[in-house]
C-alpha cells in the first residue's frame, strides 16, 4: 500500500499543474511529438520537457524515440487508480455526512 500511496501522490502532483493537464487533454486525441505538444505554450523546450518528465515519471504518459523525434502517448491506468481512490473517499464522506444528518435530526427531535 505505501508504494501505491507514493504513486498516487505523484499522479496528483502531476495533475496539479494546468500545463500538464492541458498536455494530457491533448493526448486524448492520440500520440504527439514533443514539439507539437509544446507549440501552444509560451516556454522554452527544456522547460516544457520538464513537464513531460513529470508526466512520464508518474506513469501518465509513455514516450518513444524514433530518430530525433520523441513521441508521447497517454497511459490512462494511473488516472483510473486516482479515480478509484477519489470514489472510495467520496463514499466514505457521503456515509459520514449521512450519519451527521441522522445525528442532527435526532438532536432536533429530542429538543421538541
Amino acid at each position: 500500500m505505501p508504494n501505491q500511496s507514493v504513486q498516487l501522490n505523484r499522479v496528483f502532483q502531476a495533475l496539479a499543474d494546468p500545463t500538464r493537464r492541458a498536455v494530457l487533454e491533448r493526448l486524448t486525441s492520440g500520440p504527439a511529438a514533443m514539439s507539437e505538444l509544446a507549440q501552444p505554450f509560451e516556454m522554452a523546450l527544456p522547460s516544457f520537457s520538464q513537464h513531460l518528465d513529470v508526466l512520464e515519471n508518474c506513469g501518465l504518459v509513455r514516450s518513444r524515440k524514433t530518430g530525433r523525434v520523441r513521441t508521447y502517448q497517454l497511459a490512462p491506468q494511473p488516472l483510473k487508480t486516482a479515480e478509484q481512490w477519489m470514489l472510495s473517499q467520496r463514499t466514505r464522506w457521503e456515509r459520514r455526512l449521512e450519519q451527521l444528518e441522522t445525528y442532527l435530526k435526532d438532536m432536533k427531535e429530542q429538543k421538541r
